[in-house]
């Protein structure tokens, strides 16, 4: 069984906002796989599927950014998912709009997030595919994570989308998350 998780905050005011990068993708995913969240298990939305005989587990933590790990952590525990066999889908203001960087560890680079999974897991060593939502030039980063993309924005961060749902797809069916950095890891 395989987990994967998207990011964000739970409610209409904050839908479409650059924070919410992790849930509009794995929102994309379940649509493209014809499930919806139809069921709660700590503190997070749930979709269920099959892919390759295996069955995969899509969440999205109610717990708001910020005690993202509140909900991780017991996910892990309650449905028996090793470590290795969980990722997370976030946004990140270190790359341009739409750009993904997929990586199998590291720190939270200051996403707060990041830090309460690590937090809650007691490990940086878990899957990640960042999704680039630019850097603020004249505004504080909350200010900035809470906004919604610019209409000029719309096409690459689609593409961001589709591209890290692409790299879900390849590391379900490979089972190699390094083959599938190597393949999604470009500029």
């Amino acid at each position: 069984m395989k987990l994967i998780v998207g990011l964000g905050n739970i409610g209409k005011k904050y839908e479409g906002t650059k924070h919410n990068v992790g849930f509009m993708t794995i929102d994309e995913f379940a649509k493209q796989n014809n499930v919806a969240f139809t069921k709660t298990k700590c503190e997070a939305a749930i979709a269920e599927l099959f892919l390759n005989g295996e069955k995969i587990l899509l969440a999205k933590p109610s717990t708001y950014m910020n005690e993202s790990g509140r909900s991780v952590g017991p996910l892990l525990d309650y449905f028996g998912i090793d470590v290795a066999d969980f990722i997370v889908i976030h946004d990140d203001m270190d790359l341009p709009v739409g750009q993904l960087r997929l990586r199998q560890r590291g720190s939270a680079g200051g996403h707060n997030g990041i830090k309460s999974i690590i937090a809650h897991l007691g490990t940086e060593k878990f899957k990640r595919i960042r999704i680039g939502i630019d850097h603020p030039q004249k505004q504080s980063v909350v200010d900035w994570v809470l906004t919604r993309f610019a209409a000029q924005q719309e096409e690459q961060l689609e593409d961001g989308i589709i591209h890290a749902t692409a790299a879900l797809d390849n590391w379900l069916a490979e089972n190699d998350f390094a083959k599938t950095m190597n393949k999604y890891n470009r500029k």
